[in-house]
């Protein structure tokens, strides 16, 4: 079975004022569908870098990135937003949901940019899919001001999962919430894995991390599993 994602011997160097730092020095990671992996780490060692190079906001200074086979290590940025478009859903610790529309409107935002062909009433169906899913479906009408923080979070997965996305990347996304409620988001987010999305989640969280399959850890620019899940 092709991998969803393939990184080869990634690397990455920060430049800018002072000495160049490298950030990532021989990462080597696989995905597949219906699999989810957590990358542990502590501050600063780049794990927030080597999301946002999977998720095609940053390109990699060396090595290779194979995306269900085919090389997109240096794809333009043109393809690349398309590409972060059609196939990656994105969850942040900070919900960036627009706070004058209700949450089956922000939902629904993520179908207008990247599927405004769909017909209002079908829209509107994948909007409600989407929300049922995360739990939150009676909550559809209601503006984030009274939504909790782990409601909005829940509305900001449904939005990323509305398009149905081949790979989910989630940064941090329990870091403002209690335990209770982050174990709620991390359902969520582990509920897309069922449908065969690919899931890679950065936390500080054991707890959260020991839910996925396998857990790698970044430490001096190269990921180390520290837990290998079963996967057939």
């Amino acid at each position: 079975m092709t991998p969803l994602i393939q990184l080869t011997n990634l690397t990455k160097t920060l430049k800018g004022q002072g000495e160049p730092r490298s950030i990532l020095s021989g990462v080597d990671l696989t995905l597949h569908a219906g699999e989810s992996v957590a990358i542990l780490g502590r501050s600063g060692s780049g794990k927030s870098t080597l999301l946002s190079l999977i998720g095609l906001f940053d390109r990699p200074d060396g090595g290779q990135y194979l995306l269900g086979g085919s090389d997109i290590t240096r794809v333009p940025e043109r393809r690349a937003a398309r590409l972060r478009s059609d196939e990656f859903g994105f969850v942040f610790q900070r919900f960036f949901l627009l706070k004058h529309l209700s949450a089956a409107q922000n939902v629904a935002m993520a179908l207008v940019n990247g599927q405004g062909w769909l017909p209002r009433r079908k829209r509107k169906a994948t909007v409600m899919a989407a929300l049922e899913r995360v739990g939150i479906a009676h909550l559809a009408k209601h503006k984030p001001p009274r939504l909790s923080g782990g409601e909005q979070q829940r509305v900001a997965i449904a939005r990323a999962l509305v398009r149905e996305p081949k790979v989910l990347l989630a940064d941090e996304p329990t870091g403002a919430l209690d335990t209770e409620t982050g174990a709620l988001v991390i359902d969520a987010l582990h509920s897309a894995t069922d449908r065969g999305c690919g899931l890679i989640l950065v936390t500080h969280d054991h707890a959260h991390a020991n839910r996925m399959q396998r857990v790698v850890r970044l430490a001096d620019g190269v990921l180390v599993t520290e837990r290998q899940g079963v996967f057939p």
